[in-house]
């Protein structure tokens, strides 16, 4: 059937969304791409149902289509009327000559022909009332006309009210499925947790390669060599017969001990299959750290390799709870043994799995509400906190984000991202679901170009740390090509820049010539590329667009979250910014007046970012308290970053609630210093505005003149807030990467971390010390 009115198609667009959100049960519905656009509507929708709390996922109000956001209590065109007198002085003054009253019945009794009188007070007031509003011709141009909605294409997400009858409409939904968050794929609602995902994709693709690695036996590295599919779910079904043969409980945290390799996923899956808790360990946490996390999520079984056995020989016999240690690369005769009455076992991954295929166990499947892991993130005072994610966070995490970001069967994605981290998490669980190979990296983050060269992925995630040295070494390379090159690299660069952003397809010419070789530093296959864990300058995406040739997005989530809050859509070329919501997920903004943020702030809302929904975590492990702290009764977690809505309902993160400033000082010295993470966008507007030249923001960073203006203005914010002189900063460092839960500066809650800040920036803050010395003849040194 076609459709030949634009408002016909829009509807028909729409419909075809609410298809593939399982949600046409829904008798209409409007959609809003931000709070001062109108809501949609079409010759044959009378009517828009609402839900009375969106909490409850109930739609039971209906509100007529002409003013779905607000209730009428005044004329359109003159809100001053609030009175029957008012509205009688309207009419009074707007038509004093117009027929208004009329009558066939003359003073004797007889019946005449109608006789007016002009609008004079004569007539019984109920009559006025009644005829008044006749006067003027509802289809006059005057009468409101219904209100539309935008182009759809141009719509990320949607705006509904939290609560119907505050008329505050605040809550934004992808657009995608506005009428109910997501919590299992739409393909396979039976999906459930993360064993079912692992046995649908066994069921789907056992063929498929699935886990590669070009480490040998021996030590060497070659060519990749898989395992399958249908091999994993042997060898997982093996792992967790074998715990179970160890004495190692359903419902048990088992701890996972080193880095990226094929076993990690074979022991994430075995867990997931006789729900066990599979509790991720890593170095960057500290050996204090490790210890603090063994002990607090009380492990029956830590997984670990050589290089990190010793760390937990140095107190194993302080934790009463392990039984079982199994050493991945580990052969049998080279393993301690330990004392008789220690109660720990410590076998190799290869024993465990001859264990468990002499002594199969039935799966014990988990349910979707079931704790799947626990991800311990630093806290404020270098205690780490266990974010407790269940299956059903995890699946529906991935499964909203499976509506914009596809992973194919015949994809090839490297695995070198920290597994411990939920980013990296997430990724596994999207490929698992599409049938994804994933092939890792040798474990030595200097040789991953070679290991891309040799894997040649197509799916490539990643930091912008990374893609800004991607951005510098290629940048660089032109620089010193010669004026012949550089000049076909601009040109080239240029011309197809502007073809992504108009929506065109670019000239094939400029592959052949310039950007093939390139894409080839990243294997020459790469389709699309993710960006998260910290913001991605616009400047690098745009350039890895242009070189690279595919997909380049960027999102935005946190652990608590179990990772995507939002991220970009399939088509939209607009950097700067993180997308539309999760479909699993509803995103408000709530106002922050001691940084002047409001929802009333002009062109854009602003506020603290605010995220609910069944993606958000369980709580941290036996610490009530700082979960209370992140979440509010409504089930609200308040993410620390500040945000504002770009037209078409997309999320930009602008600022942190806590500032990217770390104020040191100590009773050594009598000055403070400062450490400042910038704002990449304003630092270069800046610098362009004071035309200081630079290659790369790093080198602007350490440009005095940029540090004194920086200075400077935390001078004047600091007079405006009446600080005393020992108060002030006296030197400042600035630094291009934000604090983030990656590098360890900040809490789950944004919180400077400030005996990590201390030690990570010990260098920097000696430096100011020593500069302050050389300019000031007074010591500061106390």
């Amino acid at each position: 059937m076609e459709f030949s009115s634009p408002a016909q198609r829009r509807l028909q667009t729409l419909r075809s969304h609410l298809d593939s959100s399982q949600a046409d049960d829904q008798p209409s519905l409007f959609l809003n791409a931000t709070a001062s656009e109108a809501p949609f509507s079409n010759e044959d929708s009378y009517s828009v149902v609402l839900p009375e709390k969106l909490d409850t996922g109930i739609w039971n109000v209906h509100r007529s289509a002409k003013s779905p956001t607000k209730l009428f209590s005044r004329f359109p065109d003159h809100p001053e009327i609030g009175t029957l007198h008012d509205n009688f002085v309207h009419a009074v003054e707007t038509y004093p000559d117009n027929k208004y009253l009329g009558t066939r019945a003359r003073p004797d009794g007889t019946i005449g022909d109608f006789l007016h009188r002009h609008n004079v007070v004569s007539r019984p007031f109920a009559l006025t009332l009644i005829l008044l509003r006749l006067m003027i011709n509802p289809l006059s141009s005057s009468t409101p006309p219904l209100l539309r909605h935008p182009s759809l294409t141009d719509s990320y997400s949607v705006v509904l009210p939290e609560k119907l009858d505050t008329g505050i409409w605040n809550v934004h939904r992808s657009a995608k499925s506005p009428t109910k968050l997501f919590s299992r794929f739409p393909d396979h609602p039976e999906i459930g947790t993360l064993h079912d995902n692992f046995v649908h994709a066994v069921e789907t693709y056992p063929d498929n390669k699935y886990l590669g690695t070009r480490a040998r036996p021996d030590g060497t590295i070659g060519e990749y060599t898989w395992m399958t599919y249908a091999e994993t779910a042997s060898a997982r079904q093996a792992i967790g017969s074998g715990l179970l043969y160890n004495g190692i409980n359903h419902g048990a945290c088992v701890g996972l001990y080193f880095i990226n390799r094929p076993e990690w996923l074979v022991v994430d899956h075995a867990c997931a299959a006789y729900s066990f808790i599979s509790v991720p360990l890593y170095d960057t946490l500290g050996p204090d750290a490790v210890k603090f996390i063994v002990d607090h999520a009380t492990l029956q079984a830590i997984f670990c390799v050589p290089q990190t056995l010793n760390t937990l020989l140095s107190f194993l016999s302080e934790i009463p709870t392990i039984r079982l240690v199994v050493v991945v690369g580990g052969a049998d005769e080279n393993l301690p043994s330990l004392p008789p009455g220690s109660g720990v076992k410590i076998v190799s991954y290869q024993k465990l799995l001859s264990q468990g295929r002499s002594s199969v166990h039935p799966f014990s499947p988990p349910k979707p509400e079931d704790i799947a892991t626990i991800c311990y993130t630093s806290g404020t005072t270098g205690t780490p906190k266990g974010a407790m994610l269940s299956h059903e966070n995890l699946i529906s995490n991935v499964a909203g984000s499976s509506l914009s970001i596809n992973f194919l069967p015949d994809d090839i994605y490297i695995s070198y991202l920290p597994l411990a981290h939920i980013y990296e998490r997430s990724n596994q669980i999207m490929g698992v679901y599409g049938g994804v190979s994933i092939g890792f990296y040798q474990g030595d983050i200097m040789k991953l170009m070679d290991d891309l060269a040799v894997l040649r992925p197509t799916v490539f995630c990643s930091v912008p740390r990374l893609y800004n040295r991607v951005y510098d070494g290629i940048t660089s390379a032109v620089k010193s090509s010669g004026v012949t090159k550089r000049r076909l690299f601009q040109l080239a660069y240029n011309s197809k820049k502007k073809a992504i952003l108009n929506g065109r397809s670019p000239s094939p010419l400029w592959d052949k010539l310039v950007f093939n070789k390139i894409k080839e530093k990243l294997g020459g296959r790469v389709r699309f590329m993710g960006s998260g864990a910290s913001p991605l300058s616009p400047d690098v995406m745009d350039f890895l667009r242009v070189c690279f040739g595919c997909s380049v997005r960027e999102g935005y989530g946190m652990t608590e979250t179990s990772c995507v809050i939002s991220s970009m859509d399939e088509g939209d070329n607009l950097s700067g910014h993180v997308g539309s919501p999760n479909p699993a997920c509803e995103v408000k903004l709530v106002d922050v007046p001691e940084m002047n943020y409001t929802s009333e702030d002009q062109p854009y809302p602003r506020g603290e970012i605010c995220v609910r929904g069944p993606i958000i975590f369980k709580g941290y492990y036996k610490d009530e308290e700082q979960t209370k702290e992140i979440m509010d009764e409504d089930g609200w977690l308040h993410t620390g970053d500040i945000g504002l809505w770009l037209p078409g309902g997309r999320l930009k993160i602008i600022d942190r609630f806590v500032s990217q400033c770390f104020i040191h000082g100590d009773s050594f010295n009598s000055s403070l210093v400062a450490i400042v993470a910038v704002d990449p966008d304003v630092m270069k507007d800046w610098a362009a505005s004071e035309d200081i030249k630079y290659e790369n923001l790093g080198q602007l960073c350490k440009d005095p003149k940029v540090r004194k203006a920086v200075l400077a203005e935390m001078d004047i914010v600091g007079r405006e807030a009446q600080l005393r002189g020992f108060e002030f900063a006296r030197a400042v460092t600035l630094v291009p990467e934000p604090f983030t839960l990656e590098n360890g500066l900040l809490t789950p809650t944004f919180k400077v971390k400030r005996p990590q800040a201390k030690a990570y920036f010990a260098e920097a803050i000696s430096k100011m010390y020593a500069e302050i010395a050389a300019w000031d003849p007074m010591p500061s040194k106390l």
